[in-house]
């Protein structure tokens, strides 16, 4: 009996072991901070790949959407091409700084009886912003599809691609500075054509990266647009408010 009782006793000891389980930067614990990039480090990567202040998504939806009118009231046939470069900075004096250099390759798509419906848009960019936490030097592209070109429809609506990969550093701790790459795929992001503002769409976000001494980082998430240039952002659990004009966020 003894012996049974020696048993269950080591059994349980093995147990309490394996729950006080060592998690360190390498083998993060679920939820916890990884490569002590925090979920309001994340948000903050994540509003400046989105805000128009910061030459983020708001910017490239603007410009694909420009192009999509352009060509579509210019009723140019399918397979039309175009190409534009731009060069973009921020004002003298503004809060949050960026410079890019932005190369887009359009072609004009058609439906089944060969009536142009949709855009296809594919860009290429470098270039660096400042914002209030966060500062990075990165490059990437996007591939979007903006439906809506007929004289009919009243919404643009935008699928596809945008991806950002460079370098980042934490103004709240500057050593917190390394490599970062961020992922958001949308769907049916919606534009609306008279106002050029949008109004609703869903998109998945990744962000991954790594910190010298301080080991790697990995974050997921969902974002959802509303009709007030704001966007939803929510990080394992955490709730956040992008606004998409300022790249601000409020935890909730």
């Amino acid at each position: 009996m003894k012996k049974l009782e020696l048993s269950m006793i080591g059994l349980l000891l093995l147990g309490a072991v394996a729950c006080n389980k060592t998690y360190n930067s390498t083998n993060p614990k679920p939820g916890a901070l990884s490569g002590n990039v925090s979920t309001d480090d994340a948000a903050d990567m994540v509003a400046g790949s989105l805000s128009l202040n910061s030459n983020g998504v708001a910017n490239i939806v603007g410009d694909v959407t420009l192009s999509a009118a352009s060509l579509a009231n210019t009723h140019q046939p399918c397979g039309t091409t175009k190409a534009d470069t731009i060069s973009r900075k921020s004002t003298t004096g503004a809060t949050v700084t960026y410079s890019y250099n932005l190369t887009y390759n359009f072609m004009v798509l058609c439906d089944t009886a060969n009536h142009p419906d949709s855009l296809s848009s594919s860009l290429i960019y470098s270039g660096s912003y400042s914002g209030p936490n966060i500062s990075t030097s990165n490059s990437g592209s996007s591939i979007f599809t903006v439906g809506g070109l007929q004289s009919s429809a009243s919404d643009f609506v935008i699928n596809g691609e945008y991806k950002s990969n460079g370098s980042f550093k934490s103004k709240r701790d500057t050593t917190n500075a390394g490599s970062s790459a961020i992922d958001i795929v949308i769907k049916g992001l919606t534009v609306q054509k008279a106002a050029r503002s949008i109004v609703s769409g869903t998109a998945t976000i990744s962000i991954a990266g790594d910190v010298p001494k301080k080991g790697n980082f990995s974050y997921t998430g969902t974002l959802v647009f509303n009709n007030n240039d704001t966007a939803i952002l929510t990080i394992n659990g955490t709730v956040y408010t992008i606004n998409l004009i300022n790249g601000q966020k409020t935890k909730h």
